[in-house]
């Protein structure tokens, strides 16, 4: 069975790219979201395995969204992404509970599953 995965990014180019690249990488994407509030409804209505989170996003940051993820029942594994660096967020990503961060530039469906199994 194929990991279930929600990408969340308020750009359009980067979800297709994202899911089209997954899902040949074996992954099954089963919603988009554009900010935290739709991620947080998708992850409710799907439960998805895996979150692929922008930190970026328009309502609040990933790192928030990661935060109030962790706390519910049965939490997805989370994979933070960005076009900036790690380096350019300090140490907030290794305080954060998602397992991991990928910049975008370097998404592909065996990145993201090396992180993913880390975690099982």
């Amino acid at each position: 069975m194929r990991p279930t995965v929600l990408i969340v990014d308020d750009h359009s180019g980067f979800r297709r790219m994202a899911r089209r690249m997954l899902e040949n990488g074996g992954f099954d994407v089963v919603a988009e979201a554009v900010d935290a509030a739709g991620a947080l409804a998708a992850v409710h209505k799907h439960r998805p395995q895996l979150v692929l989170l922008d930190i970026q996003l328009p309502d609040r940051s990933g790192f928030a969204v990661a935060d109030t993820l962790a706390v519910g029942t049965d939490p997805p594994v989370v994979v933070l992404t960005s076009s900036r660096s790690a380096s350019d967020y300090g140490s907030r990503i290794g305080r954060s509970p998602a397992r991991g961060f990928v910049p975008k530039a370097e998404l592909s469906g065996p990145a993201l599953a090396e992180l993913f199994q880390a975690a099982g």
